[in-house]
């Protein structure tokens, strides 16, 4: 089989062959070559110890050093140049004592983590597949090199990888693979927080992010996500519901376009449904105040899987309002479009078609009319450019003072006053009428 290696990393081949060594195109990218995807990066593994490497080289950066790794940069480009080892002992489920150099290719094939990332390509040799990984890539499965529960021992993170490798291409992860993850899943507590937050999101932004259920089959959710644990364990006894609270929560994350923060979203929106559980006399479960306390909740995981603020604070703000619904007129909109935030939207449209397409068929129509009335008034409002918040008041705390009112509380009351007039009726945010309300009521 023939792939087309980018002329950068053929020439980094060639230029380490010339010099008697070996090289070759390693890893995802012989992987995603074959699969027809194009690979983000290519990483190069050869027989050149590291210092070879940056003799050969005139611009180098001691990337990973210790572990064998050099990056060559050609022309602002970097590519990953790292020399054939063999890894010692892990002691903290991530990373080797120690890595000793070795000049065998299949030494080093040997310790990498899936048969279908253990692929190695050169224009000389082609394609060096010692483990099978092309009948894995054929067979639709994620294998482990060799014995898998030596391979998780190792680095607890692969079995994470495993799941989220599934999702991205689509395959499954084969039975004793799998099996060891079961039996192993307690020691991804060893996993830094960030490294867990990384494999989840490229799991959830995948086009299988249903493959989060085996998060749970395998028992891994328990260690870095327990509260999903328990959404897939909670039962939705109401005419709305007809899944538990988790099947429910995969498929609105099914539901939802491939965006990172919308399928946090989706994930978090009903976090709280089993802290907030009542059922009342008739047998029907009730989960009032689910959203406000699932954004809480949701904040709680963010800080715990060290996310930016960023993502935190949008997704957060669309599990506290996805079950918000407004009155259907134009004042009833302005009003919920100040309280849930502009900048919510329209992620909180396409939230919650998702949350009614994934409830039972009981009153579906209704509810889906209800969100198409609510984002044809909200896009009416949006081109009318009405004022939605006190930064668009035509009156400013300093045209207060003006008046004579003095700095302090006052001022922002009575600015959130008149925002609350102009919001039932935006023809009213003039200058002159705003002040001459501000003279006649508070003055």
């Amino acid at each position: 089989m023939r792939i087309q290696l980018p002329v950068k990393v053929d020439n980094i081949i060639k230029t380490l062959e010339a010099a008697g060594y070996e090289a070759f195109a390693v890893g995802g990218c012989i992987r995603d070559s074959v699969l027809g995807r194009t690979p983000q990066d290519w990483d190069i593994t050869t027989s050149a110890k590291p210092q070879d490497v940056k003799r050969l080289f005139s611009h180098t950066i001691d990337t990973g050093i210790q572990h064998g790794t050099v990056t060559v940069m050609l022309e602002h480009e970097g590519f990953e140049v790292t020399t054939y080892r063999i890894d010692g002992e892990y002691e903290d489920a991530r990373h080797p004592k120690e890595v000793t150099y070795t000049v065998n290719l299949l030494e080093d094939l040997k310790r990498r983590d899936f048969t279908i990332n253990a692929m190695a390509y050169n224009e000389s040799r082609g394609l060096v597949d010692a483990f099978d990984g092309m009948g894995d890539l054929q067979k639709k499965v994620i294998r482990c090199v060799g014995n898998p529960k030596e391979r998780f021992t190792e680095d607890a993170l692969r079995m994470l990888r495993a799941l989220r490798f599934a999702a991205q291409l689509g395959f499954e992860v084969e039975e004793q693979t799998f099996a060891a993850i079961r039996e192993l899943a307690q020691t991804i507590e060893k996993i830094s927080a960030e490294r867990i937050q990384t494999e989840l999101v490229k799991l959830l932004t995948s086009d299988h992010p249903e493959l989060i259920r085996e998060v749970y089959t395998s028992g891994i959710s328990d260690v870095i996500l327990p509260e999903f644990s328990v959404l897939m364990q909670t039962e939705q006894n109401n005419p709305h519901h007809c899944y538990t609270v988790g099947e429910h929560t995969i498929h609105v994350v099914q539901q939802v376009e491939n965006q990172k923060v919308l399928r946090l979203a989706a994930l978090f929106h009903d976090i709280a449904k089993p802290v907030c559980k009542t059922t009342d006399e008739t047998g029907v479960d009730h989960f009032y105040g689910h959203p406000k306390e699932g954004a809480k909740m949701a904040h709680r995981i963010f800080r715990r899987l060290k996310f930016d603020v960023d993502t935190m604070q949008k997704v957060c703000g669309l599990v506290e309002w996805h079950d918000d619904n407004p009155n259907l007129t134009p004042a009833g909109i302005r009003k919920a479009i100040y309280r849930v935030g502009e900048e919510r939207y329209p992620d909180l449209f396409a939230l919650k078609r998702a949350d009614v397409l994934s409830q039972s068929g009981y009153r579906r129509e209704e509810k889906l009319a209800y969100i198409q009335s609510y984002q044809k008034l909200y896009e009416e409002i949006i081109e009318q450019k009405d004022c939605l918040s006190l930064k668009k008041l035509a009156v400013n705390g300093r045209d207060l003072m003006e008046l004579g009112i003095k700095p302090g509380k006052k001022i922002g009351q009575i600015l959130q006053k008149l925002l609350e007039e102009v919001l039932e009726e935006p023809d009213k945010n003039k200058k002159e009428y705003l002040l001459e309300r501000v003279k006649q009521t508070y003055q």
